[in-house]
């Protein structure tokens, strides 16, 4: 493995970051652009509540369950090779979505944006281990980071302005010029890196593939069917016994997929874990935001998304602060910094009440978003700094599914919590279809049930934001106690660091 000592920065990395955070920033918009055109795709595609939830769990249940098995790929046969396959899988989906003509299509569709985006994500943090050297990885990071965030707040305001002006399928084919860019940039900027030449792990892609897919559906299905439902029950039997299969093969197979002793190294570990706990009380956070401000405050689709604008330009002034952080005191602080900020911002947010207007949050998100880009890369630059560069590729992945469950568990769990303290709020003689949504009370046309709802939704989002306060806290915490007191990078992991075999330098 190459040494930080002998490591030579490729000399045009920064163009190559923009090409990578150019990727990022395309799949992150359209996770979060597509909420605002729910409604559009109920009237226009007469689709159903559950054609549209189907809409976006196939993307989820693919992307999840694919991540491993494309990091592993990426590292065996080239991290821009896979990222290039993954946008044209990426960019083909997107375009056939936008002029789907019915609901099955469309979600065929979205599945297959899943799969390219499976390939593309882990492609973005790998090449950038691969070009920049220890010294500058933070200031990169800021930037990955910053743009993720930026994609976050962004995607609701795209989406907004797009269905002003054009029909529900511009908010896919937005992506297709964008994708086009990314791949030009691709092959022109980015070099080709890989790991080493195992031999495929098929049954390990078998078990991972099977495992994060049904333990992604028994999240998904579990604010609906009930966590204790045969449905929801089935996924996580299934996702126990085939991810319990895929670490014991692991444990066995002489050339694994995933090295298990990456796993135990406490820097990768601790630093996914709080990326995870991150997403987690973003995403539940977020969700149940877009509903206050256009379900309570009456905020049009682009109104909405320009109102979480400040989140993103706090969290562009908060990732430099994190570098220099980082650099200064070293990870361990500033990560918990940066969270503890994270969990003031959550508090902020939880003390809205019933009657409270748009500027009684507004500071509370600026904290958040603050919070947000000041703990980013001291996240990423541990997380990444733990690798070997040869593994970059499956860790990169391995972080990218705890995203992604802690997207569906942050959805689920606040989205339940938020539930069940609004449904407790209503009056005692709402109807019953009132409590299963602000929705579908607000439909009822009851002009005295819709005041109660809303105020019933505001006491929910403040008790489901107050939990993520709580669980960013505990994040903070937890940092202090798993991170080891230093600055700069962590070491690489000493057993993984003496793995034979040829390893291929960047072209």
């Amino acid at each position: 493995m190459t040494s930080p000592e002998t490591f030579v920065p490729h000399p045009r990395r920064w163009q190559i970051l923009g090409v990578l955070c150019l990727s990022l920033f395309v799949v992150v918009v359209d996770n979060t652009i597509l909420n605002v055109a729910i409604p559009s795709l109920l009237a226009d595609l007469d689709a159903t509540t559950a054609d549209v939830q189907w809409v976006i769990d196939a993307y989820s249940l693919v992307f999840a369950g694919l991540l491993l098995t494309a990091g592993s790929l990426g590292d065996r046969y080239g991290r821009r090779r896979a990222m290039l396959a993954g946008f044209a899988l990426f960019g083909t989906g997107s375009l056939l979505a936008a002029f789907a003509e019915g609901p099955g299509t469309l979600v065929a569709m979205r599945a297959l944006m899943g799969v390219g985006s499976a390939f593309l994500m882990p492609g973005t943090l790998s090449i950038m281990a691969q070009v920049f050297g220890p010294d500058e990885r933070a200031k990169a990071f800021a930037i990955w980071g910053a743009t993720s965030m930026v994609g976050v707040a962004a995607g609701p305001a795209l989406g907004g302005l797009l269905l002003e002006h054009f029909w529900w399928g511009s908010v896919f084919l937005v992506n297709v010029p964008v994708a086009v860019a990314a791949v030009i940039g691709l092959l022109v900027l980015v070099p080709e890196s890989r790991g080493p030449r195992r031999r495929p792990d098929v049954p390990g892609a078998l078990l991972s593939t099977l495992g994060m897919s049904a333990l992604v559906w028994a999240i998904i299905s579990g604010p609906e069917h009930g966590w204790t439902g045969a449905r929801t029950a089935g996924g996580l039997i299934v996702a126990a016994v085939a991810l319990a299969g895929f670490v014991a093969w692991q444990a066995r197979n002489p050339e694994p997929m995933l090295d298990l002793r990456l796993l135990r190294q406490r820097e990768f570990s601790g630093a996914a874990t709080m990326i995870a706990l991150f997403s987690f009380s973003i995403a539940g956070t977020l969700f149940a935001l877009t509903q206050f401000l256009q379900l309570v405050l009456g905020y049009g689709p682009l109104k909405a998304g320009l109102a979480l604008l400040p989140v993103a330009l706090a969290a562009g002034t908060g990732n430099g602060l994190g570098a220099a952080l980082d650099a200064r005191i070293g990870s361990r602080g500033a990560l918990s910094l940066g969270f503890f900020a994270l969990a003031a911002g959550f508090g902020l947010v939880g003390l809205v009440g019933p009657g409270d207007g748009y500027l009684t949050i507004v500071g509370g998100l600026v904290v958040l978003g603050f919070g947000a880009g000041m703990g980013s890369p001291p996240a990423y630059g541990t997380l990444m700094a733990a690798l070997p560069r040869e593994e970059a590729g499956i860790g990169s992945a391995v972080n990218d599914a705890g995203q992604e469950l802690g997207n569906a568990l942050g959805v689920a769990v606040l989205g339940s919590v938020i539930s069940a303290a609004y449904a407790r709020e209503l009056p005692g003689d709402a109807p019953a279809a009132a409590r299963h949504s602000l929705g579908e009370a607000l439909s009822i046309g009851d002009a005295g049930l819709a005041d109660a709802a809303r105020d019933a939704f505001v006491h929910g989002l403040s008790v489901g934001t107050l939990s993520a306060a709580g669980v960013t806290f505990a994040a903070a915490i937890f940092s202090l106690v798993v991170f080891r007191p230093r600055s700069g990078d962590p070491a690489k992991i000493e057993g993984l660091k003496e793995r034979k075999g040829p390893v291929a330098a960047t072209e």
